[in-house]
């Protein structure tokens, strides 16, 4: 039981040591990882579209 103890409290110490980022830097990050996913999801999409436009144009007639 002592060793589950003290990991509790070394591990309550290590949070403590913890450099979590503010409010606002945790907003600005959210919206950096939203923006770059729209960003890459209508790359692929026009890839998508690209690559179906000629399939159906030049291979299926």
């Amino acid at each position: 039981m002592n060793k589950v103890i003290q990991f509790f409290l070394e591990a309550k110490a290590e949070m403590l040591k913890v450099n979590w980022p503010t409010r606002k830097q945790t907003a600005n990050y959210t919206l950096l990882v939203v923006a770059v996913s729209i960003v890459v999801a209508g790359f692929l999409g026009g890839l998508d579209w690209v690559f179906s436009y000629i399939l159906k144009t030049f291979i299926i007639k």
